[in-house]
């Protein structure tokens, strides 16, 4: 973004976005300047302290004046500005599993999850956008039992959600700012049918979705915090091939989008919460190239993003809830360094 963009931007009260890609060769993670109009700006210096393993996961805090991503067993975070990129690293955790796979802050931006390997396969933290890591939370009373891929707390942060590897694929948990995990919720009647690759709540926190392995790739449910899951939602009428390995809702809630392991690599579907899955868009007329292991909306809903195995790596297309898919921004003019395992978009 240009200095005369900025100033219109800050004239006009639009606020700056960045994508953060996590990927497996370094220097492990790359941000890039975004606006709906031109795509992809510069891509930031990388982090002044380099990462040393590929970043499976990254999330923004809700200020965006911090960025987490995966450091092999543990959490690294660095200061953040959306004009400048990466700011001073925070001090480091001692490690919290063999492998991290995903990471996540709480709405009011207090706390951050993390998921992976060992037990307890899962891990939160307090935290400070001005100190950063706090004391850790207590492991949960009734604990996760297997390896766990992705980790969302609801948008109102009284519950945190986790896709794992082993039935019942996803466990959920009443959440406190103040004292951290509480009780589990009760598991879904119909569990998802797979290994549990993703999660994610509609934006109103009355839905919660699984991206899985097996068919139909993806499974979701009413969502209530005093009494978790509801009856699941039919399945989508027009299926997806390969593993669903994402899920995302769009900020208006009217649609939601599945990355998954075989040709189209993302599929997308109307979404009523009343109803469930609606019609399936159209596929991009110019699709990722390989594995799409995942899939972000931008916070204003005007584009869809993919971290790809392949190249480019990062993908991106306009968003429009009546038409579906638009015509693919241009690559970044500095790709990632190798497969996109991880993709944010914030704005702050």
């Amino acid at each position: 973004m240009s200095i005369a963009q900025k100033l219109m931007s800050a004239q006009v009260g639009v606020k700056d976005q960045t994508v953060i890609v996590g990927h497996d060769g370094a220097p492990y993670v790359s941000a890039y300047p975004w606006t709906a109009a031109d795509g992809f700006g510069a891509k930031f210096s990388n982090p002044s302290s380099a990462l040393s393993y590929q970043v499976n996961g990254a999330a923004f805090s809700p200020s965006m004046s911090s960025v987490a991503v995966t450091e092999s067993g543990n959490i690294g975070a660095f200061q953040f500005d959306p004009l400048t990129g990466f700011g001073t690293k925070f001090s480091a955790l001692a490690s919290t599993f063999s492998i991290t796979y995903r990471v996540n802050f709480n709405p009011s931006g207090t706390a951050i999850a993390a998921v992976g390997t060992s037990s307890p396969y899962i891990a939160a933290y307090e935290w400070s956008d001005v100190t950063g890591f706090g004391s850790r939370y207590s492991n949960p009373a009734s604990g996760v039992p297997s390896t766990g891929r992705d980790v969302a707390f609801s948008p109102d942060g009284d519950a945190v959600a986790v896709a794992i590897n082993n039935s019942p694929y996803i466990y959920a948990y009443q959440w406190d700012d103040g004292t951290g995990f509480g009780a589990k919720y009760t598991n879904p009647a119909s569990l998802p049918a797979g290994v549990g690759w993703g999660v994610s709540f509609s934006p109103n926190g009355s839905v919660i979705a699984v991206a899985h392995s097996s068919s139909p790739r993806v499974t979701a449910y009413p969502w209530d915090a005093s009494t978790g899951f509801g009856t699941k939602y039919s399945n989508p009428s027009a299926g997806m091939a390969g593993d669903g390995l994402d899920v995302a809702f769009s900020p208006d809630g009217d649609a939601v989008a599945i990355s998954h392991s075989s040709s189209p690599y993302i599929s997308a579907y109307q979404w009523d919460d009343s109803t469930g899955f609606g019609a399936r868009y159209s596929n991009p007329s110019t699709l990722p190239s390989g594995w799409t292991g995942a899939v972000n909306f931008s916070p204003t809903g005007d584009a869809i993003l993919m971290a790809t195995t392949s190249s480019p790596r990062v993908i991106a297309y306009p968003w429009d809830a009546s038409t579906g898919f638009g015509t693919k921004y241009s690559d970044p003019a500095t790709l990632p360094s190798n497969s996109g395992i991880d993709v944010i978009i914030g704005e702050g």
